[in-house]
């Protein structure tokens, strides 16, 4: 992907201009909207005209975002979180133009919501040992296993699903990626509660559930290729977006310590000002990030930013409990029923209960350690017990 030019800034521009005269974000229904942004090749600028996209540089897609922002609208991707910054970009890559056009509009406008069936029980990090199977049934498979940590599985319409076609290899080379619609007859979704009291995550288990080969994605047997590329859209899911300084979660921080003069010590001082530095290192290693993804498929720069963000996140939030004190011992609700949203009296007790989980979900720290010393700084990799073994011989 080249630089972008200031005729293709100039044509993202006056789209995106043109769009939200013609449908103000304020009067006009929010699919409405976003079918428009879709049309018009705002909604992945990256992409191919007329699967959402301008054939321009992806370094331009902020400049769009910001000005859907600007007018009212919202961030794109919180239309459909996986949907647009973890799923789309495998089904551009591995669809053929038609079903990537039926798929990705709806996406887009979020009409239809998309989860992720990776994990399992038995395989969190250690994603190629999922065992989910998948056996061939005529122009189609049959799948049965058990899926965990699927966000927004109860609402999703559709998946993507990573399961074992083949026992006889070598646990890497015999998974096959699917996209499954959820309303198909054997899919059993059930909430997990999570220590916020809300319920986002499920699992999700799959008895007899048949796919048709149309929705297989990639060759069989080679999944593993495929939910890579999946990966690492997730782990750069927020690089379209250029953080201003002072934003993200060290806003929280930073708000708590004016509401609170009376509790300022030297010490916590001290700490604000580390994390704050924290922050805007992680904020420009991010944007540099972005850059690199722009040329090409996210590389695995992505998990530098991944890592960097999730353990910010939990410092940033000891530091408010800290800061509260005693009073950050109390939260108004553990209702299931409570509005899943970031506000209320007890927002900051619930953001850090909520940070615990950024260190697991989209690759551990140590999964991420491994890829950062592994695939960036070249150094040997760690053994491993299980290395050329098939998988239906590994011990588990």
């Amino acid at each position: 992907m080249t630089a972008p030019t200031a005729t293709a800034a100039a044509l993202v521009e006056e789209t995106a201009r043109r769009v939200l005269a013609e449908h103000p974000p304020a009067s006009t229904p929010l699919p409405e909207l976003m079918g428009a942004w879709y049309d018009a090749g705002l909604t992945w600028v990256h992409f191919p005209v007329g699967l959402g996209g301008l054939d321009a540089p992806r370094a331009l897609q902020p400049t769009a975002n910001r000005l859907m922002r600007e007018a009212g609208g919202p961030e794109p991707r919180t239309v459909n979180t996986i949907g647009y910054g973890i799923v789309a970009g495998t089904i551009r890559r591995y669809t053929d133009p038609e079903l990537a056009a039926r798929l990705l509009r709806p996406l887009a406008t979020g009409e239809e919501k998309w989860c992720q069936l990776f994990s399992e029980p038995g395989a969190g990090s250690d994603l190629a040992g999922l065992a989910t199977r998948a056996v061939r049934d005529g122009d189609g498979w049959r799948v049965n296993g058990q899926k965990v940590w699927n966000s927004l599985a109860h609402i999703s319409r559709w998946a993507v699903l990573l399961a074992r076609t083949d026992p006889d290899v070598p646990k890497h080379k015999g998974l096959t990626y699917f996209i499954l619609d959820m309303r198909t007859p054997g899919v059993d979704v059930r909430p997990l509660r999570q220590i916020t009291g809300r319920a986002a995550f499920n699992e999700v288990f799959l008895d007899d559930v048949h796919i048709p080969d149309s929705q297989r994605l990639g060759e069989v047997g080679e999944g593993w290729i495929v939910a890579n590329s999946t990966l690492g859209d997730e782990r750069t899911s927020l690089g379209d977006r250029v953080a201003a300084r002072g934003s993200g979660v060290i806003a929280d921080a930073l708000v708590l310590w004016v509401a609170h003069p009376e509790r300022h010590t030297p010490v916590l001082r001290e700490r604000l000002t580390r994390l704050w530095v924290r922050a805007e290192t992680q904020r420009l290693t991010g944007d540099r990030a972005r850059v690199a993804a722009s040329k090409g498929v996210p590389g695995a720069e992505s998990a530098i930013v991944k890592l960097l963000n999730s353990e910010l996140s939990q410092a940033v939030y000891d530091f408010c409990l800290e800061l509260l004190g005693p009073e950050g011992t109390l939260i108004d609700t553990y209702s299931l029923d409570a509005p899943d949203d970031e506000s209320g009296p007890a927002a900051i007790q619930r953001k850090y209960l909520r940070s615990r989980a950024t260190t697991l979900e989209g690759g551990t720290s140590e999964i991420m350690r491994n890829v950062i010393g592994e695939r960036v700084l070249k150094l040997p990799r760690e053994p491993r017990a299980d290395q050329g073994i098939v998988w239906k011989d590994i011990p588990r």
